[in-house]
């Protein structure tokens, strides 16, 4: 899955913010991504995140899951 940096993630469950949307600071073996409601910042394992990705959208433009 191509992921890159600066990346908004919106995800299948939401964060108890209520926000399904995650911006994406690091990539490689694990992401660190942040919260987009509160601002919250997580380290995840790439496996785990993808699962979980729904939709990816860059540049305010969405990019196909492949």
């Amino acid at each position: 899955m191509d992921v890159r940096l600066q990346d908004i993630l919106i995800m299948k469950k939401n964060h108890p913010c209520g926000s399904r949307e995650w911006l994406v600071l690091r990539t490689g073996m694990d992401f660190r991504l942040r919260c987009q409601g509160c601002g919250h910042e997580v380290m995840l394992p790439r496996s785990k995140a993808e699962k979980n990705i729904r939709q990816i959208q860059r540049d305010g433009v969405s990019v196909p899951l492949k």
